[in-house]
């Protein structure tokens, strides 16, 4: 199965007003940038909803760019967030799949129309000390999956 040959583009506005910068995206890996400057609640903290939005775009990174957007589209199962500490500055987060997992996502897709993971995804101020964890579960299904297998 082999990757679409123009990159996806799935876009979403409200993601992008909040300002969120791709550092580093390549085949199953992904890590993005979350500014402080208009995600800041009333405490001029992160707010948790920056998080949860950083997490999940982060999560469904390297499962996109693994997709053939002809035949497959992405979908977030569910999210969680865990608040560690307050971020007073942009906060970064990364996740990476290994290629033994991409081939094994790759042949559910295959197989049966549909494939997921659930992400880890830390996330660290600009001090690199570690504010949330976002908990994500992908899925990745065919346009033409009907809830087969």
């Amino acid at each position: 199965m082999g990757v679409a040959a123009e990159k996806p583009v799935y876009s979403v506005p409200f993601v992008e007003r909040t300002g969120m910068r791709r550092i580093e995206e390549r085949r199953g890996y992904s890590k993005l940038l979350m500014p402080l400057d208009g995600n800041a609640n009333h405490v001029d903290v992160m707010y948790l909803g920056a998080f949860c939005v950083l997490a999940e775009a982060i999560a469904a990174g390297p499962g996109i760019s693994i997709l053939d957007t002809a035949r497959h589209f992405p979908i977030i199962k569910d999210i969680a967030v865990d608040f560690h500490r307050m971020a007073a500055s942009d906060v970064t987060g990364e996740y990476e799949l290994t290629e033994s997992h991409i081939a094994a996502l790759e042949a559910d897709l295959e197989r049966k129309g549909s494939a997921g993971y659930t992400a880890e995804v830390p996330m660290h101020d600009a001090d690199g000390a570690l504010v949330a964890t976002g908990r994500v579960t992908v899925k990745l299904l065919s346009h033409d999956w009907s809830g087969r297998a």
